[in-house]
């Protein structure tokens, strides 16, 4: 189990998002409407418990991210030493300091701003001094805020770190740069660490996981180390060598003997030798890699001595700590990661070395001494000489004889798609298995989907039956109408009538087609303004022409559809009579078109407002130019005011409309409210 899971750590607002989020949770979380006429102890609890809520809130915030932050001192030394060669571990303890002092003084501006209230002799005291409070306490906040950045920054590239547990098997790659070490990670287990014909591809520690024996280890693909002075080392080297020094693994180095790494054998063994300190009680196999380029028996006299001393080196360190007494030959392995050839060979010789390793240290431990007296292994011991085989009833011999002879005899899909030509040309039939009541039915085509609905939410087993019954009263409807329905047939009108009648339904009809026609382009047409409407096919005056042509009087049917649409209402003159007879008569009766058009424009002028710009006698503005500008003016000066007043009694301020923390990021589906 991973003991170091740095992902959870929470995201660090910086000191803008941080004041918001705190003040608007302030202002949703506690009272906002304060009177004058409330009692003075009662106004100073209202304002204690915003000043005392808000430093809680900070508390609690901050408190969070010094918790989850982990303290180097705390932690395994190997995540320590990590996180030092990261990021300096005195910038990193500076910045949670920083956060840490920032809270006392929170804490300290509360309760010293809390003492205050409890002598606030007026609204507007309190009021001063819960706005200086929080104001004190967004300051320390804006502060330190770059130390809330440099947190995030390493929040976030902690949480690209891999999850390394410190404690579990673990088998450690080291060498030098470009030598195989991530190629042999790739194979054997499932990681993707990307693998270039260059030095230093491997920046940070890679980590993948591997089976042997029923168990899981851990492998660790580190970056390349080169020969020089410790001090002289980057970060990256540094990461090597902390894990290295602090992980309980078994150590594969790699030596690339046919050179193509850029690095002579020399220089491989100098560095093993500089670093093999660091390789004390661990299982240390040594791995010639690359041997489809350079064989190891094709090595020159020079390099295979220094390959040898350092086979020799790996023995004493192993054995010079008492670990497991091991061959010669578990030492030096050989392998090439692009042929395959010996990678499962190195793999399972570094397992099983490490599991031995672990055993022996178990063995030797005090804790064993508690649970052997636990253990008894039980030997059954025979009580006769007689020899007891095992026996299967005949019952259950024959039962598998006869599931035998029925699957032999039984023709399987494979069969018969050989039997009918392959894969491709027969195509087995889901269907045939159906029960039903007639098997001609199974081959049937049933939709799916129909009309948009699914067909099986309306499947009903007593479908027929349904059928039957809707059909039968069809049925009866259908006759009850031939019964009682009048259908005009044409056999008691006139032959003038039965002409009318035709045409009727002819016209009907078209107007049917029509309105069909019309509906199905409705979505491709566009909409017209009826002022524009040169056609014009529905209207008062078509309609009184085709009904005269049918011979009918269309006074009626004219004067009724003119009656459903309002004119505009006719305000009084102050030169009508009392019931504006006058004033009809210029409406209606006036021959004169120009006469009628002026007293509708008058009284169309009536009813309009003089526009602001509009200068009146008496206003002192000289032009409409001069009186737009002053009205800016008055606006301007009298916005603060206005907006001051909008603000009321109540102790409700919204500094920021739209705080980012609210309005920022995704939201998940359906939801449209931050609440």
């Amino acid at each position: 189990m991973v003991q170091y899971n740095f992902k959870k750590i929470t995201v660090v607002p910086n000191g803008k998002d941080f004041i918001d989020i705190i003040l608007s949770r302030t202002q949703r979380q506690t009272p906002t409407v304060v009177h004058k006429g409330y009692a003075i102890s009662r106004l100073r609890q209202f304002y204690m418990r915003k000043v005392k809520y808000t430093q809680q809130n900070f508390h609690e915030k901050l408190s969070n991210i010094i918790d989850e932050f982990p303290r180097l001192d705390d932690i395994h030394p190997f995540y320590g030493d990590l996180l030092h060669v990261l990021y300096n571990k005195d910038h990193y303890k500076l910045a949670l300091g920083q956060i840490n002092t920032a809270r006392n003084l929170i804490s300290k501006i509360a309760k010293d701003y809390v003492k205050l209230l409890k002598y606030g002799d007026s609204l507007y005291r309190c009021k001063c001094l819960k706005v200086a409070a929080l104001g004190r306490m967004c300051t320390v906040i804006k502060r330190i805020g770059p130390s809330l950045a440099y947190l995030e920054q390493i929040r976030q590239h902690m949480a690209r770190l891999p999850s390394i547990d410190p404690n579990t098997r673990t088998i450690l790659i080291c060498g030098y740069p470009n030598v195989g070490k991530s190629s042999f990670i790739n194979k054997i287990t499932r990681a993707d660490v990307d693998v270039q014909p260059y030095a230093f591809t491997t920046k940070s520690l890679f980590v993948g996981h591997t089976d042997y024996k029923y168990l899981r280890y851990q492998v660790i693909d580190t970056p390349g180390i080169l020969d020089r002075p410790f001090e002289d080392r980057n970060i990256i080297e540094m990461c090597s060598i902390t894990a290295l020094a602090h992980l309980r693994a078994a150590v594969l180095f790699f030596l690339d003997i046919s050179g193509s790494c850029g690095y002579t054998i020399a220089q491989q063994a100098a560095l093993f030798h500089s670093i093999k300190s660091l390789f004390m009680n661990k299982p240390l196999i040594i791995v010639c890699n690359k041997t489809d380029l350079q064989p190891l028996d094709g090595l020159s006299e020079e390099d295979m001595k220094l390959v040898k001393e350092m086979k020799a080196e790996a023995m004493k360190t192993v054995m010079g700590q008492g670990g497991e007494s091991t061959n010669e030959e578990g030492v030096l392995l050989t392998m090439s990661t692009l042929t395959e050839e010996g990678v499962i060979a190195v793999k399972n010789a570094a397992c099983e070395r490490l599991l031995n390793q672990r055993v022996e240290l178990k063995m030797k431990s005090k804790k064993i001494n508690d649970c052997l007296n636990r253990f008894h292994v039980a030997m059954p011991k025979p009580r006769d000489q007689k020899e007891r085989p095992p026996c299967i009833p005949d019952a259950v011999l024959e039962a598998r004889a006869k599931e035998a002879a029925e699957k032999q005899n039984r023709k399987l899909e494979k069969d018969l798609e050989d039997e009918n030509g392959g894969a491709g040309v027969y195509s087995a039939s889901l269907k045939k298995n159906y029960i039903l009541a007639n098997d001609e039915w199974k081959e049937d085509i049933m939709p799916e989907i129909l009309d948009g609905h699914n067909v099986s939410d309306f499947i009903d087993p007593d479908i027929l039956f349904r059928l039957e019954e809707l059909e039968r009263e069809e049925g009866h409807r259908q006759a009850e109408e031939v019964e009682g329905d009048f259908e005009m047939d044409g056999a008691e009108l006139t032959p003038e009538e039965q002409e009318a009648l035709a045409e009727i339904r002819r016209k009907k009809s078209v107007l049917i087609k029509q309105h069909r026609i019309k509906k199905s382009t409705a979505e491709s047409r566009p909409t017209v303004p009826r002022k524009f409407d040169k056609d014009r096919q529905y209207t008062a005056g078509r309609m009184g022409r085709q009904l005269s042509a049918l011979g009918l009087d269309p006074s009626l049917a004219v004067n009724r559809a003119r009656s459903k649409s309002r004119g505009r209402k006719r305000e009084r003159s102050p030169d009508r009579g009392t019931n504006g007879s006058d004033a009809m008569d210029v409406d209606e009766e006036t021959p004169n078109k120009k006469l009628r058009m002026r007293s509708r424009s008058l009284s169309r002028a009536r009813s309009q407002s003089r526009p602001p710009s509009e200068v009146v006698p008496g206003d002192g503005f000289k032009d409409s130019v001069q009186k737009v500008k002053a009205l800016k003016i008055a606006k301007k000066s009298v916005k603060k005011r206005n907006k001051n007043a909008r603000r009321g009694e109540a102790d409700r301020v919204i500094p920021t409309l739209k705080p980012k923390h609210l309005y920022s990021g995704k939201r998940s589906t359906g939801k449209t409210d931050r609440r």
